[in-house]
């Protein structure tokens, strides 16, 4: 009986050559890109997959108002937080019909949280014309349940946003794949 190699490794080989393929991976593709083992020239090509990928999710987005594709919205976010290690909060910016202008990450944290400042958002906003904004980050921990702190913070930036007649349309917390919607939960 012939092995048959299971269909993430062969992906990777188109990726990588078949060899190399079958060394570097070992069943999960999340410790693939966090292994201090693989070589960095792999790493770079599995970098430079996930970017493709990320631009190409980028691209669906702007292709129609976000809140017509939330779906769309949410994938983009768990592969771009995906494998972060430490919190990094991030805005998408949006215009008046709200299509995406922007997806920027405006602070980085540490493993449990980052230090938000409402006037940069505003600054930032104000700076691409944004109508509106979704707020976003991760939770390193997979956890995708808001905090307390979540959502102190969500409620100082709707309240800076608003004196300058900028919408917070959302605030979208990723835990690993999980995605939890602030407006979902009736939070905002």
């Amino acid at each position: 009986m012939t092995d048959i190699p299971e269909p993430t490794v062969q992906l990777l080989s188109l990726l990588l050559g078949k060899r190399t393929a079958k060394r570097v991976y070992h069943g999960s593709l999340t410790d693939l890109f966090l292994d201090d083992t693989v070589p960095e020239d792999v790493k770079t090509r599995l970098r430079a997959s996930r970017e493709l990928v990320q631009r190409w999710m980028m691209e669906d987005l702007r292709r129609s108002p976000v809140l017509q594709n939330p779906r769309a919205v949410r994938d983009y976010l768990v592969v771009h937080y995906a494998g972060q290690e430490r919190e990094v909060f991030g805005c998408l910016f949006l215009d008046n019909r709200h299509r995406l202008i922007a997806v920027e990450e405006m602070f980085l944290g540490t493993v449990d949280g980052a230090a938000v400042h409402p006037r940069e958002v505003v600054k930032r906003a104000l700076r691409l014309n944004a109508a509106a904004v979704i707020l976003a980050h991760n939770h390193p921990s997979g956890v995708a349940e808001p905090s307390q702190a979540d959502e102190l913070i969500t409620t100082r930036l709707r309240d800076a946003l608003a004196l300058v007649d900028i919408r917070v349309l959302d605030h979208l917390v990723v835990g690993g794949t999980t995605v939890t919607s602030f407006v979902e939960r009736g939070l905002i």
